[in-house]
């Protein structure tokens, strides 16, 4: 069993490295290895700090674009591996980041690891209720404490509120969704009306209340679901963090 598992982890594998070894090869990151020194001048246990340690210990190199990927991945403590990775991908779908490389890279191992799949959901749960991280950047936490940021981010939000605020946004979706539809049918019979056939009428009548209705429906909906929330509560970490600078 043992080895039939081995053989997909070796494919992830070997993947990983060769996706490493083009973006370094293809990119000119010469500049940003000052940047690197620059981190690791910072104390000891902030981001900064600890992303600079944690580049030079797997021997890899801050590549531009992808500056916020190795902060994630030492923000939310997963090695710089092939299975943290597609984990660290898990989590961050979870956590918002719905992205074609997101995606690619967790199918990927989704499909060739059946054996992760309960690891793999635990942490899109654990993304799902963290605070949203997908536009953070080096230059703006470089300074906090690492620590700090991971209790402020990971695991803060209510599962239930979590849901909730998903089931809105579904129903404004679907609202939007009727409303289109809706007014698309009205249109597209409402010439039929004026014909003086009348199978044209009766045919483009009962389409015409079906879109009206439909639409009627989606308008209903969306009002209901758009009623004003409360005061943003958002992550504010400039307020809260204790600056290590």
């Amino acid at each position: 069993m043992k080895k039939i598992l081995s053989l997909p982890q070796l494919i992830i594998t070997l993947s990983f490295h060769l996706s490493v070894w083009i973006i370094e090869r293809f990119s000119n990151i010469k500049k940003y290895q000052n940047k690197v020194d620059k981190l690791n001048e910072l104390e000891k246990g902030t981001l900064g700090k600890d992303i600079a340690e944690c580049l030079l210990k797997n021997k890899l190199k801050l590549v531009p674009g992808y500056e916020s990927h190795d902060l994630k991945h030492v923000l939310l403590d997963y090695k710089m591996n092939p299975v943290d990775e597609i984990r660290m991908q898990a989590f961050m779908i979870g956590n918002g980041n719905i992205s074609i490389p997101s995606l690619s890279i967790f199918l990927y191992g989704f499909l060739l690891l059946p054996n992760k799949w309960r690891t793999f959901y635990k942490d899109f749960k654990n993304g799902l209720t963290s605070q949203p991280i997908k536009h953070w950047q080096i230059d703006q936490y470089s300074s906090y404490y690492t620590t700090d940021l991971r209790k402020r981010v990971i695991g803060t939000k209510d599962v239930q509120h979590v849901m909730q605020t998903k089931m809105k946004k579904l129903g404004l979706i679907t609202s939007c969704l009727s409303m289109v539809l809706g007014a698309f049918g009205m249109l597209y019979c409402l010439h039929f009306l004026f014909s003086p056939v009348l199978e044209d009428l009766v045919g483009a009548g009962f389409p015409f209340v079906g879109g009206a209705i439909l639409f009627a429906a989606g308008l209903i909906s969306f009002s209901i679901n758009n009623k004003k929330t409360g005061p943003n509560n958002g992550f504010m970490p400039a307020e809260v963090y204790s600056n290590a600078a």
